[in-house]
């Protein structure tokens, strides 16, 4: 099976695992994929998701074997975006969903060309410090379709992500630390812990307002500075009529004085 899922209470680890082929992806583990997050963020017991890579590497981007037997009829039309209504799954999977839930990248070795992408479309990224992004599907003629020239650039900046993608070099994790690329490196070896932990203590938090200022986060984003405020202070509103008053009410009782997370 390319791709499982574990849980450990309200974090979900979903697992690709085709670590014949570095985790690259095929048509049907990208299926398994966006479906397996589909069916994480309509479960109300599930809170955050970790994105995890079997065998010491996230994904190696899409199947070039499998690519190299398509023909000039057989083009992938099923992934064209429709003029109205839902978008199809991405080449790499769930690279179009967008999600009401939290989804944390553990990154292993490789997350090149479409991994990459992949690895992009994650809220946060955990990479381990000898793994690596790189569009390398550059040397092959092959573009970025799952995200890659749309959140490379809002990560790092345009000139940057212009350079990253047109060289298609490698960036070890230290470099993506620097330049916003990810936001955290650990040990060989600890990412998916790492990242877990990390879910943990996101779901330990009143859940409708992590997904308010997540989704305004998301949704503001390229909006003239006022019309942007205006969207925040709507996204905000439900959070503060479900969760704000009760939230207040435990704070003024005394729980999570000083700085305190653990007691809330």
């Amino acid at each position: 099976m390319a791709v499982r899922v574990e849980r450990n209470g309200a974090v979900t680890t979903v697992i690709h695992s085709r670590t014949e082929a570095r985790n690259a992806m095929d048509p049907a583990s990208a299926d398994a994929l966006a479906q397996a997050f589909e069916r994480f963020d309509a479960d109300p017991s599930a809170q955050v998701a970790v994105l995890w890579g079997e065998g010491r590497a996230f994904c190696a981007g899409f199947d070039l074997k499998y690519a190299a037997g398509l023909h000039g009829d057989q083009p992938l039309d099923r992934l064209d975006f429709p003029a109205t209504g839902k978008p199809p799954r991405g080449p790499l999977g769930p690279t179009r969903l967008e999600l009401s839930k939290p989804v944390i990248a553990a990154i292993a070795g490789p997350a090149v060309a479409g991994g990459m992408e992949l690895a992009l479309w994650c809220d946060v990224r955990i990479m381990e410090e000898d793994a690596y992004l790189g569009v390398y599907c550059r040397r092959w003629g092959v573009p970025l379709l799952d995200g890659g020239t749309v959140r490379l650039p809002r990560l790092v900046g345009q000139g940057r992500a212009m350079e990253i993608i047109l060289t298609g070099r490698k960036v070890p994790a230290e470099e993506c630390l620097r330049i916003g690329a990810c936001e955290k490196v650990v040990a060989h070896g600890e990412s998916r812990a790492a990242a877990e932990n990390m879910a943990a203590e996101i779901a330990r938090f009143p859940q409708v307002c992590v997904r308010v200022d997540r989704a305004s986060v998301l949704r503001t984003y390229g909006h003239p500075v006022r019309e942007a405020l205006r969207l925040e202070w709507e996204h905000g509103q439900e959070a503060l009529v479900k969760e704000a008053a009760a939230g207040a009410a435990r704070f003024a009782a005394g729980k999570g004085r000083h700085g305190d997370f653990e007691d809330i």
